[in-house]
């Protein structure tokens, strides 16, 4: 315990990186309102649905637990790496604020109406933050690829977090809840969200590879 609270010391001390502690959850924050009325607006300016080559061809299965909790149970593993290693939390936060960010920016360009097969999510949790018609790219598939970048230098992490979006992208697309594409672009979107991530916020990226 004693040596957790020294990791923590370095916020105490270093004034930057206590600016930049609060930088990312002000940031994080603020994707957060920015995603919720572009979602918003996706749902409300909707268009009809498209074919898709997988949802097309494969009936749907009702896999919304997995779809509500899984991300649950990732964002809490996270959350304790984070604890545990708080010099990494400054960067990581950024990082995934950006990528909301961005994110929300897509979903405000792109207004294709869901699959008409989908699973119907009955959460009042999740509804808080999904919106029908935010689909593209798929953030169930897109953050924990980026997480994956973020613990890169980390082999057993890195490949836990691919698995797991691999993973999230085959559930959302068997329940018809993202298209093809939402899945399969999010890869390559996420990695330049990351690439630019690491030259926005390069002390931070700096902090984070310290040793503890």
């Amino acid at each position: 315990m004693k040596e957790l609270a020294n990791r923590y010391k370095i916020f105490r001390d270093d004034k930057r990186a206590l600016t930049s502690l609060i930088a990312s959850f002000a940031l994080l924050i603020f994707s957060l309102f920015v995603n919720f009325y572009a979602g918003t607006y996706a749902a409300e300016e909707a268009s009809n649905y498209v074919n898709d080559i997988v949802l097309s061809n494969i009936r749907a299965y009702d896999l919304d637990g997995i779809f509500i909790y899984g991300p649950l149970v990732l964002w809490a593993f996270v959350v304790y790496l984070l604890l545990k290693n708080p010099k990494k939390i400054p960067f990581t936060i950024k990082s995934i604020a950006l990528f909301v960010l961005i994110r929300s920016v897509f979903i405000s360009l792109t207004h294709i109406g869901p699959f008409p097969t989908q699973v119907v999510l009955d959460s009042a949790l999740i509804n808080k933050f999904t919106f029908g018609a935010d689909l593209f790219f798929s953030a169930h598939t897109g953050l924990p690829f980026l997480m994956a970048l973020v613990f890169s230098e980390n082999r057993y992490l890195r490949n836990l977090f691919v698995i797991t979006a691999v993973f999230f992208g085959i559930v959302v697309l068997l329940a018809h809840l993202h298209y093809s594409i939402d899945v399969l672009s999010a890869f390559f979107i996420t990695y330049t969200i990351y690439k630019i991530a690491e030259r926005f916020f390069k002390k931070d990226k700096e902090l984070f590879n310290e040793e503890k």
